[in-house]
Parts: structure tokens; sequence; C-alpha cells
């Protein structure tokens, strides 16, 4: 097939390059803008006339400021004795240093740094300033008067205001280190040896001087025997010195150079027992009875830096060695996370501590919970009977307290282990067990023990009838003798009652929420408010400075429930009203011309935003 399409002469089948294609590309230089910035010159002077308007609605020093504001200026005034310079208010005073608080800042120095740096902490001081010795003779001479009243009137507070309700008391202890070096223990136990080899040493001296004074003819009079008084050694040391005086004027009055020397090796002799009595012996014994009088009977151990902490074994331990340090026993009672109530103590055992704990609740004006909640710790024969009334007659309140064997208990090992006495058959008529090889456990006498709080406890003890020729005795006892087994009747009866309501369903999940109401608590202490250290020393002042970090952590806590979005129509309409009185202030004064537009503006904008 030809290809229809004629061409011509000047026709030809190769593409003429045009001259533009080959042309170079002129390069067009790119516009450079100039960078744009908002004004700004520091050295220009502007006022802010609301500060307040600064500060969120749902920020922690609003809650400060609402709290503190309802309680009666009566209250605060009654612990200022009148005349003198004008002091600053009490309310004030109170708002910074809880706000301080809240914001990890606990020395008296930052607290007036904050006042001055701080916008919130501004407008709590309402512009004031007051110097750290001010903050630290408020905290440390007028807030401890006033600690234990201003805390029941904010869980009142909170009561009223819906946020607890004295359901439930989840109790719970923690240990927090004391302000104090921890080398700088004293030991009871130590103190009692040394004590015991001090009076040996005072004996074995004072029947030397007795030899010495009969050998030589000293008329010394009756010494103290055994362990003497610290006034029966100042007797005995002015008796040395009379007897020293007397040799010192024979000698003095001796001229035979011999004689003279046999006087005063007399009188020598006579110097050094004074020396060890009265520099020695007596410095001693005063000593250690001024350490004892510390330790008292509740405890083993105190620190010189800080004579009320006592040595105890804390979770955070670094040398992972058990190493004891100086501090304190914190027992809190929580619900839905705010703190209802604190007692600080010396003892390092929850156990001994749930009675003094709510004794001290009881003396307060809260209302009584109807159920307490506790761990373990606290599932004692004493504190049982204390809760149901048996020492008064009037019950506390209903508990959920495990005993110490709750859990084992509950494990297969236990219920299947054929030598506990918990599983063997008892026969009630007879009043006998009868053991995994078929012989006859009678009861044999009653005994009485005496724990260490001074707490009586009845037992029954029953013994095998013979297992002397017994294949599983090795598997039954451990003793020489017969098997015995000792049987607390009415600790049995009220674990029995603890048993029953642990195993309901319901109380059961009240129980669990103890995990997540003391322990966080504790947590938000210790972790986000970084107070895992008294910074304040004696009993009085650490239980002050405690009840500030519960009300700061009770604050803090409103002010998060605030920022919940359910929460949102709590908030009001303080926000325009206060923009409003902002400008009205820049026109009125007639500044508002001079300072820069924007400065109005941004302001306005971030109280908006806030």
């Amino acid at each position: 097939m030809c290809n229809p399409k004629t061409a011509t002469t000047e026709y030809t089948t190769e593409m003429e390059i045009l001259a533009e294609v080959n042309k170079p590309e002129e390069k067009r230089p790119k516009r450079r803008l100039a960078p744009v910035f908002k004004p700004y010159d520091n050295r220009q002077s502007f006022a802010i006339f609301d500060v307040e308007s600064l500060v969120p609605d749902d920020h922690v020093a609003r809650v400060i400021d609402e709290m503190i504001e309802t309680i009666p200026d009566d209250q605060l005034i009654a612990h200022y004795s009148g005349g003198g310079r004008s002091s600053y208010h009490p309310k004030m005073m109170l708002k910074i240093i809880l706000y301080a608080y809240s914001q990890k800042e606990y020395s008296c120095r930052r607290i007036e740094k904050l006042t001055r740096e701080s916008i919130p902490a501004m407008w709590l001081a309402a512009g004031q300033l007051p110097d750290y010795r001010t903050i630290n003779e408020f905290r440390g001479v007028r807030m401890p008067k006033m600690i234990d009243d201003l805390f029941e009137a904010m869980v009142m507070e909170l009561h009223h205001r819906g946020f607890i309700d004295f359901e439930n008391y989840f109790l719970d202890g923690t240990k927090i280190e004391a302000d104090a070096n921890k080398y700088s223990f004293v030991f009871k136990k130590a103190v009692l040896g040394y004590e015991e080899k001090l009076k040996k040493k005072i004996s074995e001296t004072l029947q030397e001087i007795h030899e010495i004074a009969e050998a030589e003819g000293f008329e010394m009079g009756s010494l103290p025997e055994g362990d003497p008084s610290v006034e029966e050694l100042m007797e005995t040391v002015s008796r040395l010195e009379g007897q020293e005086e007397i040799l010192t004027d024979k000698s003095e009055k001796e001229t035979d150079t011999a004689v003279r020397k046999g006087i005063r090796r007399k009188r020598s002799m006579i110097r050094r027992k004074l020396k060890l009595v009265r520099d020695d012996f007596i410095p001693r014994k005063e000593k250690y009875a001024a350490q004892l009088e510390v330790c008292g009977e509740d405890r083993n151990s105190y620190s010189k830096t800080d004579p009320d902490a006592t040595f105890m074994r804390m979770k955070e331990d670094h040398m992972k060695n058990g190493q004891l340090k100086p501090g304190y026993n914190i027992q809190m009672a929580t619900e839905n996370q705010f703190v209802l109530f604190y007692s600080v103590h010396q003892r390092p055992t929850d156990t001994r501590c749930l009675i003094p704990h709510m004794e001290a609740y009881r003396e307060t004006a809260l209302p009584m919970p109807k159920r307490i909640v506790a761990d373990a710790g606290y599932g004692s024969e004493e504190n049982y009977l204390y809760l149901l009334g048996e020492e008064d007659g009037e019950a506390v309140a209903d508990f959920l307290i495990p005993y110490n064997t709750y859990l084992k208990e509950q494990s297969r090992s236990y219920k299947k282990n054929a030598y506990n006495a918990k599983n063997w058959a008892y026969h009630e008529e007879d009043d006998l067990f009868v053991c995994p090889n078929g012989r006859k456990v009678r009861f044999k006498k009653y005994m009485k023990k005496k724990n260490a709080s001074g707490f009586v406890q009845d037992f029954k003890i029953y013994e095998c009838e013979d297992c002397s020729d017994c294949p599983l005795k090795a598997l039954c006892t451990k003793a020489k003798g017969n098997r015995q087994v000792h049987w607390n009747p009415i600790y049995e009866e009220l674990k029995a009652k603890a048993r029953k309501a642990l195993d309901d369903e319901t109380l059961k999940q009240i129980y669990a929420l103890r995990k997540i109401e003391v322990e966080t608590v504790f947590g938000n202490l210790k972790g986000n408010l970084a107070f895992r250290r008294f910074h304040l020393r004696g009993l009085d002042k650490v239980h002050l400075e405690f009840g500030i970090l519960a009300l700061a952590h009770n604050f803090l806590k409103v002010a998060g429930i605030l920022r919940m979005p359910s929460a949102k129509h709590i908030q009001n309409k303080r926000k325009e009203a206060k923009n409003d009185l902002f400008f009205a202030s820049f026109i009125i004064l007639g500044t508002y011309r001079t300072a820069p537009f924007n400065i109005g503006s941004r302001i306005g904008s971030h109280s908006r935003s806030a």
C-alpha cells in the first residue's frame, strides 16, 4: 500500500529547532521578605490593674482563697494578743503558705520568693511582701495553735460541698524521714547495756574505796551499796573531798620527808577515786538516765538531732541493706482520695497506732464514719475489741480489717495441711481435738499472755495425750514433749466476724477500694509533691507540717475536679466582668493611649483563654 500524500521538492522530514528553545532562561531574583515581629519593648512601663484576671477560675489558688475565706475572722484573730505593730492578716499568711506547699515549695525563703514572682501568689498576698522571717514565725509559732481547728473546718467545708460524706474511713500508715542525721542514733538496748556495765564498775570502785578506808583508817562513814543514785554518789564525792583536804593539811604540816611522801601517796589514791566518781560515774549515770527517759517505755531508739524521731525501717532503702533512719509514722484516713484525718506517731508498727489515732479522731467535732477500712497490719485482738466497744461499752464503727493470716487461710495448702490444729476435728462436748494420728488433744489449763502494749490475752492450752511413739511427731511438732495447741477463743471469734464481713461481695468491693484510696494519696504526697522528708523538727511541728501538706493535697484535689468537663457548670461569668473592669480602668486613668494597643488586647485574650 502506498502513501497517498504527495511531497514537494521543498519538503523535508527533519524538524527545525526553534531559536527560543536553545536560548538560556534568565533567572529572576526571588522576592525577599522582611521578618515581622510583634511589638516588644520591656523597657516601656505598663500597668496591670487586675492581677486576678490572670488567675484561671479552676486554679488551686482560687480554691485556697475560697476555702480560707469561709473561716470566721474571730477564729484566727483569737490567737493574737493586741498591741504592737500591725501584723499581716492571718488569712493572707495561711493562703500563701498553703499555696506554696501545693507548688512543692517548703522553704520560707522560697515562699517569700514566690510572693514576688508568682502571679497567683501575688494575688493571694494582695501585693504584700512578708519576708521569710515573718513567714517562718507565723508557721512555727502561730500555726501550731490553729492547725487542728483549721484542718477540721476545711474537712467540714468539703463535706458541705459534697466532696466527702464520711461513709468509709480508709486508714493506712506511712513512714516519712525526719529532719535529722541518720547517724545520730541512740538505741535503748545499747544504753541499758552500758548502764549495766557502769553499775558493775561503780560497785567495784566503791568496794575498793571501802577497803582503802579500812586499811588506812579513813573515816568515810557508810558508803552506798548496789546501784547508788546520783545523790548518793555526790555524797560520796563530798566525803572523798573532805578526806583529801585532811591529807593535804597533814602533808603541809609534816616535816619528815618519808612520812610526807606516804601521806601524798594516800592522797593520790583518794584523788584517783574521787576523779573517777566525780568526772566519770556521775556524768555517765545522768547521761544514761536522760537517754532512757527520752526513749520512754514505747520507743527503742531516738535521734540526737530530733529527739522526737524514732529510727525506723523505710521503704526508700537506696543502699539495700535495711538501714534504719529517723522518722515518724503517719496514720492517715481518706475518702474519695481526700484526707479526712491524720495523726503522727513515734511507733514503727501500725498495729498499736489504731487506738490512739481513733481516740484523737473522737476528740474532734468531725462525724464518726460508718465503716473503718484498713489492711491486715491493724487486725489484732485488741483493735477488734476496741472497735466493737468492749472497752467502754460503745462501738466505735463497723470495720473491714483482715487479720494477719487471712490471705494465707485462703490458700489450698493451708486448708489441706493436716498438721494445722484449725483443720483438726473438734468435739465440743468433750472440749478436745483429734490429731491426724487419731489421738486426743485434751484441754489442760488456762493461760494469760501480756503483749508489748500491756494488753492481756486469754489462751486455752490443749495437749496431746501421748506423742512419744507417734510416727508423725516430726511432721507435727518440734517440741520435745507432747504437741500443744494454744487456742484463743475470743480472738478466734473476732476473726470469724472479720472473715464473714470480708467474704461479703458488696463489702469486698469496698475493701478493694482501699488500695486506690490511701495509697494514691501517699503516692501524690511523696511523688508529685516530692515530700519525702520533713523540714521541721519536733513532734508538734511535724504534726503541723503534715497538716499543711494534707490541706494542700485536698485543695489540689478540688482544683482537679473543677477542671473536669463534668464540672464546667460550676464556673461562673466572673472573667467577662473582670475584663470589662480592666479596660475601664485604663480609660479612667488615661493610660490607655500611652500603652501599646496590643498589650491590652494580649492580656485580655490571655484571660479569656485561661
